[in-house]
């Protein structure tokens, strides 16, 4: 893939030098996962995480449940029933 096929895709706008500082390093991290793509892991189980541990599941059980009015008791400001905060989106 050409190097402005990726300049496009990630909206950016390279100079030549900075062109041809990008397709080396792009070229440096393909030729190292055709590295990878040659070891052997066929005999290899799949690992879902490093660590040596089984999903705890909890009984599931009836809570006490806080209202609305418990919630927003604290909060600085309320409207409808809901938190109000400082608009983020124009």
């Amino acid at each position: 893939m050409d190097i402005r096929e990726y300049e496009k895709m990630a909206k950016l706008n390279f100079n030549d030098p900075e062109r041809e500082a990008a397709a080396r390093d792009i070229d440096k991290f393909i030729k190292s996962f055709a590295e990878l793509g040659k070891i052997d892991t066929d005999s290899v189980e799949p690992l879902v995480t490093a660590l040596d541990i089984n999903n705890v599941l909890r009984e599931d059980r009836a809570q006490r449940i806080i209202t609305r009015e418990e919630l927003l008791a604290n909060a600085p400001e309320q409207y409808g029933g809901y938190f109000k905060v400082p608009k983020t989106l124009e």
